[in-house]
C-alpha cells in the first residue's frame, strides 16, 4: 500500500531534511494521513508496520497504535529506535500527547542520553504547550525548570527542541509569554554556548508575542 504511492521525487527531498536515506521510500506526509484514515487503530499492525523499519511505515505506525493501550515503556522502546527528528517530532505529537500521564515521560526522557529521546522531551513539551488548553501552572512551572536545566545540551537537534519548548510555552498567553522571556534572557547572557543559544533563538520569537483579539494564543508579529 505504502510503496504504490511512493515516488523517487519524495525520497529524495525527504533524505534531504535528514531522513536516513536507506530507510525512506519517498511517500508524501499527507498520503501517510490519508491512508491512516482508513484503517482501524490496532496495536498489533501498528507494531508490524513499526518492525519493518521503512520510515513511512513508522510514520503510519504512529497514527495507528492505539494511545489508550500504549504503555510508557513501549513509548520509551519506540524512542529507541528513532532515528530522524522528524518522526520523533510526529510520534510527540500525534501518538506520545495522547497516552494517559504522558506528563511522567517528559520528566523521564528528559534526563535520557540518546539524542532523540531527549528531543522527545522537548518536542513534547512544546506539543503540551501548543494543544493543552487547561494545561496546570504546575506543568508550566515544570516545564521551564526543564527547559533552564537542559539548555546546556549542545547537540542541535535537541537545542532546537529545547528552544521550540521554550517559545510554545511562551505563546500560550500574556503571562505565560513574560515567564517564558525571563527564562530566554538569563539564558541569552548565559556563559555557556548552547544556553545562550537557545536563549537567542527563543527571545527573537518572544520578544515578538502579542495578544491579538479572537486568537487562543499569542502571534508572533514580524515586520
Amino acid at each position: 500500500m505504502l510503496r504504490a504511492e511512493a515516488s523517487e521525487r519524495h525520497r529524495r527531498s525527504a533524505v534531504r531534511l535528514g531522513i536516513p536515506e536507506a530507510e525512506s521510500i519517498g511517500v508524501p506526509v499527507p498520503v501517510i494521513h490519508r491512508i491512516a484514515r482508513s484503517v482501524e487503530r490496532s496495536n498489533s499492525l501498528a507494531r508490524e508496520l513499526w518492525a519493518t523499519g521503512v520510515h513511512e511505515a513508522r510514520l503510519l505506525a504512529a497514527l495507528v497504535f492505539d494511545p489508550a493501550t500504549l504503555s510508557p515503556g513501549e513509548a520509551s522502546a519506540l524512542l529507541a529506535d528513532v532515528q530522524s527528528w522528524d518522526l520523533c517530532d510526529h510520534l510527540c505529537n500525534t501518538l506520545f500527547l495522547r497516552i494517559e500521564g504522558y506528563r511522567s515521560l517528559i520528566r523521564l526522557w528528559s534526563d535520557a542520553e540518546p539524542t532523540y529521546t531527549k528531543r522527545a522531551a522537548f518536542a513534547l513539551m512544546a506539543s503540551s504547550a501548543t494543544h493543552e488548553r487547561a494545561l496546570l501552572e504546575e506543568a508550566v512551572r515544570d516545564y521551564l525548570e526543564l527547559i533552564e536545566r537542559h539548555s546546556d545540551d549542545p547537540r542541535l537537534h535537541v537545542k532546537k527542541a529545547v528552544s521550540w519548548a521554550l517559545r510554545e510555552v511562551g505563546q500560550r498567553d500574556l503571562a505565560s509569554r513574560d515567564r517564558a522571556a525571563e527564562v530566554a534572557e538569563r539564558l541569552a547572557s548565559a556563559a555557556g554556548q548552547p544556553r545562550a543559544w537557545v536563549g537567542r533563538d527563543a527571545l527573537r520569537d518572544l520578544e515578538r508575542m502579542r495578544f491579538v483579539e479572537g486568537k487562543r494564543r499569542l502571534v508572533v508579529v514580524r515586520g
